[in-house]
């Protein structure tokens, strides 16, 4: 059975709901564990499913500085306020990297708002040797802070079933 890793960044809360949904999907094909960026290290030798995601902050990967930002604003404490994905796949080396991957972001509900963390993590896991089993997915989120767009958790439960076929 395909051994899986979901690995994401949150910063409300959205980001994990959908990395839990894209599990939902992925168990029906294979194993799955689910990991906060901060507790994802290191990968395990026997991986073959690498899923990163994480929210889209100034047209990318988060920084320490828009992490804090984000807190200032938040009206909860936030979730990944120590690491983020940028920080943790600059860590990482090609030897740990699964040959496949997948990357997922959250974004504000706003269609020509450019950026995206997915495809900016996507583009840092194709350097490390992987190969991407899908193309990078953005799920929307109402305002900063959220909630998901309506439909959002089922189509991110949709997208790792698609990944689990693969």
């Amino acid at each position: 059975m395909t051994h899986a890793w979901v690995v994401y960044e949150s910063m409300f809360g959205n980001t994990r709901e959908v990395a839990q949904a894209v599990a939902e999907g992925l168990r029906e094909g294979a194993q799955v564990e689910v990991h906060e960026v901060s507790t994802a290290s290191p990968l395990p030798p026997d991986l073959d499913l690498l899923v990163v995601g994480g929210p889209t902050h100034a047209f990318g990967l988060s920084r320490a500085s828009s992490r804090d930002d984000a807190a200032t604003k938040a009206h909860r404490p936030v979730e990944s306020a120590t690491m983020g994905v940028r920080e943790w796949l600059a860590a990482l080396d090609g030897a740990s990297v699964p040959t496949a991957y997948a990357t997922f972001d959250t974004r504000v509900n706003h269609p020509r708002l450019p950026g995206s963390a997915a495809k900016k993590a996507a583009k840092r896991l194709r350097r490390l040797g992987g190969t991407a089993s899908a193309d990078p997915q953005s799920f929307w989120v109402e305002g900063t802070e959220g909630p998901l767009v309506d439909g959002e958790l089922e189509r991110a439960r949709g997208w790792g079933r698609a990944l689990a076929r693969r």
